[in-house]
């Protein structure tokens, strides 16, 4: 076992003294010692039941014959970032907690691990983590939120946001906001729409580090205790069978990942993570895969904010099983990857029935025949930005308007609420990449505010920031190159006229080449916004968007 290094054997003795003082049995040091990386805290509502999970998948791996040993992740909650300079601080905690689990695992020598995240960047620096490491590993995270309750339709996060643009632009009563902030958000778990958190946890299932039912038992039930338990007894199973991360990362399960995110309509940050795991798996996950899965993959599911159904309502249709099972019958999936129960995706789904066809779509009677994101590129975004095309109205997914440019999010919120946008604009947010933000901030205020003014469906937003899992609308995001390195969008001036095509995949600045080689060479580089702690350091390594923001230290070969 790998803890024979810090338990077996004379040189061992010291280390043994130390497990003495744990508390540890001579009984326990010859059992498996099995990291359980929990993700709980009080200030996440997500992560506020991880304490109870994290008992379960002890209790599970104990029954198993394992000894657990606990040690903590950071988490953010994204929403209580959001719209301030916490936001800089959101996507960044990715690499913390890959970096810090990783530390941890390989300084203590786990046998094994059972990851219990959650929110938005938990899921994908754990799944970062588990792919460095490569001992067995299980996931199983807190589970989803259930939705809100207002005068007979289902709430979430992401109607929160819009009421404070319909309070600005007096179609909401002050006791209606009230309201609104009261009932949202009923319960503990990861908010309850088609999100970032709930994208990553539904395609853990997919990759198959994630048992049936992770990204959909909502936080609240009992079953997410059983399955907890579950990950526990698994986790011993798959140290038995030396079944280990990168036996189950292969390339084929990532396009399969992406295949079911495009199905689901999942967040636009799962473009941001599927790289970054796949780059530390060894290999790259280019965005232009994007377009090529979503050409053949039908969108079966329109969960807010998309659409009026939840994830509580996938979850009960039979989960992201069913919808796997749904794409399989036009052969869709690749069933031969290999899972953490020990056998492959096609033995998983093969009786996972979609129990609800309004809320997973069957096949052949889809929402749209294409997945629910794209990657556009013209002389505005070489590299790619992207957009979640399922949450864009029918009359903007082809638009030509005039750029209101901002330097900042807040600006572009001053504008937006100060009644300076009008029908038909192109709201450029820049200098809120991963480097010129830097942490890449999410737009969910400045989307939310133009829903709730109600210019939905006139003005589209661009960024090379990015967009909560929240947001809807015509939001194009992650453009690449981002301002701060000098990409095109350093280059828009106010008034210039900006082409959008999604459905052919475009982005363009209509303005000739000779007058952006001009400004492109009066650009010159803005001081670093931040030049201390840990977001200088980010902002020294981190890569593009189109890259996954990954890190990299400047100069190293690929």
């Amino acid at each position: 076992m790998k803890s024979d290094a810090v338990r077996m054997g004379v040189q061992q003795a010291p280390h043994r003294s130390l497990f003495n003082a744990l508390g540890m049995t001579q009984e326990e040091m010859r059992k498996p010692l099995i990291g359980i990386v929990n993700s709980y805290n009080e200030i996440v509502p997500g992560h506020m039941n991880l304490d109870k999970i994290t008992e379960a998948v002890k209790m599970g791996v104990a029954e198993a014959g394992g000894v657990p040993v606990v040690f903590p992740a950071i988490a953010v909650c994204d929403g209580i970032a959001m719209g301030h300079e916490g936001m800089k601080y959101s996507l960044v905690t990715r690499d913390l907690i890959a970096d810090s689990t990783e530390c941890m695992a390989k300084a203590h020598q786990f046998d094994a691990l059972v990851m219990i995240p959650n929110c938005d960047k938990n899921v994908p620096g754990l799944l970062m983590a588990a792919a460095r490491i490569n001992v067995p590993t299980v996931f199983v995270s807190g589970g989803p939120m259930l939705a809100g309750h207002l005068h007979g339709r289902k709430r979430s996060l992401s109607s929160m946001f819009e009421a404070v643009g319909e309070h600005t632009a007096g179609k909401m009563s002050d006791e209606e906001l009230v309201e609104y902030e009261e009932k949202v958000c009923p319960t503990c778990g990861s908010c309850s729409g088609m999100y970032t958190a709930n994208s990553m946890n539904c395609i853990t299932e997919v990759l198959g580090l994630g048992l049936k039912g992770n990204g959909t038992i909502p936080a609240v039930y009992s079953a997410r205790l059983r399955l907890a338990k579950q990950a526990g007894y698994r986790v011993m199973d798959c140290l038995k069978k030396n079944i280990r991360p990168r036996d189950i990362l292969t390339k084929e399960a990532f396009l399969n990942a992406l295949t079911v995110d495009m199905a689901l309509g999942c967040s636009t940050n799962t473009m941001l993570h599927l790289p970054a795991i796949a780059h530390e798996c060894g290999f790259e996950l280019s965005t232009d895969l994007a377009n090529e899965i979503s050409g053949r993959t039908p969108n079966l599911c329109h969960l807010a904010p998309a659409g009026p159904t939840y994830i509580e309502d996938l979850n009960e249709a039979g989960g992201v099983y069913a919808v796997m099972n749904e794409l399989s019958r036009k052969n869709l999936l690749n069933p031969d990857c290999l899972t953490v129960y020990g056998t492959t995706v096609g033995e998983n789904i093969k009786d996972c029935v979609n129990k609800n066809p309004e809320v997973i779509r069957p096949i052949d009677h889809p929402y749209s025949e294409t997945g629910g994101l794209a990657a556009l590129k013209g002389n505005l975004a070489p590299d790619s930005g992207i957009v979640k095309r399922s949450a864009v109205a029918p009359e903007m997914m082809v638009h030509d308007g005039p750029a209101r440019v901002f330097d900042c999010e807040e600006d572009a919120i001053h504008a937006i609420l100060g009644g300076q946008i009008h029908p038909g604009d192109v709201v450029v947010i820049r200098y809120e990449g991963p480097k010129g933000g830097p942490g890449m901030r999410e737009m969910l205020n400045p989307t939310s505010a133009i829903i709730g003014m109600g210019l939905g469906s006139t003005v589209a937003l661009i960024t090379d920031g990015r967009f909560s899992g929240a947001s809807r609308g015509a939001a194009i995001g992650h453009v690449s190159p981002e301002a701060a390195v000098g990409g095109p969008i350093a280059l828009v001036q106010e008034g210039d006229t900006i082409h959008i095509d999604i459905p052919n995949e475009k982005l363009e600045l209509k303005v000739s080449d000779e007058e952006l080689a001009r400004r492109k060479a009066a650009w010159k580089p803005r001081k670093p916004k931040i030049t201390t702690g840990y977001l200088a350091r980010y902002a020294a390594l981190v890569t593009s968007g189109n890259r996954g923001a990954v890190l990299e230290i400047p100069g190293a070969s690929e």
